[in-house]
């Protein structure tokens, strides 16, 4: 029996339909609208069509967005500096720098540089701290953007065996600790590990986020399991392709993401959702 495709698009307009509720509630009751500040430095391809499309679905649900694009050359200084004075202006909810940034900045100073309360990326150590003490306040967009489409299958998640594919700070790591959050018994793989198909195979859940054009074949995956791709990747005939091969993995698992049209758009909706989460916490914030 052919996977259940689990609908992103579908879902992320579910989130963002309630959020724009929320976001006109606050502003009627005399609140500060909800306001995300973008920093874009220099012209990366991939880049630009993000924070396009973060841009355009916060101002879609009522939130406000400013606009920060620096050229490639800037200076860190002149970034940190930048992140100082979004940090100290009570209109900016959250910041998000985009990633990857050029290679005389350093992202790890840029991200600890940013307010925690304002960390809507979720990536500063004080926020992914909450995360491993099982305390979250703002998580990382994508791993729990895959939460949400884990849950829309309605499968209980305690006890199954969950294989994350790739190891990065902004998915493989942070969506292994959401896993054993909800109980999962998880593994984590990289380049390294030994007989990748094999763990594969012996997978409830399988999360591939490695950034490599069908590499989990499908006769890796075991009938019945979850497949989630957050992958995005160009493949050789131009057209937008996942980390799995969707026609092979979809013949055996029960559900799968599509690629576009699955991780993708929740990422947004998180991070919107953590934009909105961010302006309530700090409302209740002493001044000061």
């Amino acid at each position: 029996m052919p996977a259940r495709i689990l609908d992103g698009k579908a879902l992320a307009n579910r989130v963002t339909g309630s959020i724009r509720e929320r976001v006109a509630a606050r502003i009627a009751a005399g609140r500060g609208v909800p306001t995300l500040a973008v920093v874009l430095v220099g012209e990366h391809p991939a880049s630009q069509v993000y924070v396009r499309n973060k841009r355009r679905t916060t101002e879609t649900v009522g939130m406000g967005s400013r606009a920060f694009d620096l050229p490639a050359d800037v200076a860190e200084r002149e970034v940190l500096d930048l992140i100082d004075r979004l940090n100290g202006d009570p209109a900016v909810h959250g910041i998000l720098v985009q990633l990857p940034l050029p290679p005389q900045i350093e992202p790890e100073r840029v991200i600890e540089a940013i307010d925690p309360a304002k960390d809507v990326d979720g990536f500063h150590p004080y926020n992914v701290g909450r995360l491993v003490l099982r305390m979250p306040l703002l998580r990382p967009c994508t791993p729990l953007g895959c939460m949400k489409l884990l849950a829309e299958t309605g499968e209980p998640l305690a006890g199954k065996h969950a294989v994350v594919i790739g190891q990065s700070n902004i998915v493989g790591r942070p969506m292994a600790l959401e896993l054993l959050m909800e109980r999962c018994t998880v593994t984590i793989c990289h380049s390294a590990t030994r007989d990748l198909p094999g763990l594969v195979r012996g997978a409830d859940i399988v999360v591939a986020a490695i950034g490599k054009p069908a590499f989990v074949r499908g006769d890796w995956i075991r009938e019945g399991a979850i497949v989630i791709d957050v992958g995005i990747n160009r493949g050789a005939d131009g057209k937008l392709c996942g980390d799995v091969d969707f026609a092979g993995a979809a013949e055996r698992a029960a559900w799968i993401t599509p690629v576009p049209g699955g991780v993708g758009p929740m990422t947004i909706a998180m991070l919107l959702s953590n934009t909105l989460q961010a302006a309530e916490a700090i409302d209740g914030r002493p001044s000061g």
